[in-house]
């Protein structure tokens, strides 16, 4: 366990759509709680009521949204994220597992949209983000039509989810670059295998990288 007052891990899950992220937090945590520790599980946009408001506007608005608004949404619910959920947590000690951060606007609406890089790395770096960057970020990778049929055998897709091959494919290559520019902090795990084989790459991964378990 962590000495009284040690900041908790924050530990990203990023991926397209179907590619099993809430998944394997679920199997993270509840093997990371089989080893005593505090886990706090939230996701993106989310996390609080305010977070939770933003995420339904965003995935079913009432309109089409350009690249730029999705983003200041996305860093809006962030914002309060990390305010009322991340580091509270990570205060306390918890190791802190969530579903989407800051990659996937990178993915969504940079690589994919028209939201320029620069304007993104300004805001994220200058109102949104002080010391809080993930610990580790597991990216799964998962073949765009395996993962679109993932997500509508689950039902109703929201506004990402029906947008068309060309988009998802422009996600799929944004996460791979950040993974390609960022090793020491992201590793690329790959989705299509049955869950409970992904899940054991995950506890090796963090045992490796974090010293948390044993990775079995």
């Amino acid at each position: 366990m962590k000495d009284a007052g040690e900041r908790g891990h924050l530990i990203s899950f990023e991926g397209g759509e179907g590619a099993g992220k809430s998944t394997q937090i679920k199997y993270l945590k509840a093997y990371l709680e089989t080893l005593s520790l505090s886990v706090t599980a939230t996701r993106e946009p989310g996390g609080g009521p305010t977070g939770e408001a933003l995420r339904q506007l965003v995935l079913h608005p009432p309109a089409p949204l350009s690249a730029a608004t999705e983003a200041l949404i996305m860093f809006a619910a962030r914002r309060d994220h990390l305010d009322l959920v991340i580091n509270p947590a990570r205060a306390g000690g918890a190791v802190v597992l969530t579903d989407r951060f800051y990659d996937s606007t990178e993915a969504y609406q940079v690589a994919a949209g028209d939201f320029a890089a620069d304007r993104f790395k300004s805001l994220l770096h200058a109102v949104v983000l002080k010391d809080e960057n993930p610990s580790l970020t597991i990216i799964l990778d998962l073949d765009v039509e395996v993962g679109l049929k993932r997500a509508a055998d689950r039902g109703t897709m929201d506004a990402f989810e029906s947008r068309g091959r060309a988009f998802h494919d422009a996600v799929r290559r944004g996460f791979l670059a950040i993974a390609a520019r960022e090793p020491e902090r992201c590793v690329v795990v790959d989705a299509d295998r049955e869950p409970g084989a992904v899940a054991v790459d995950i506890r090796t991964i963090v045992a490796a990288r974090l010293g948390i378990g044993g990775g079995t």
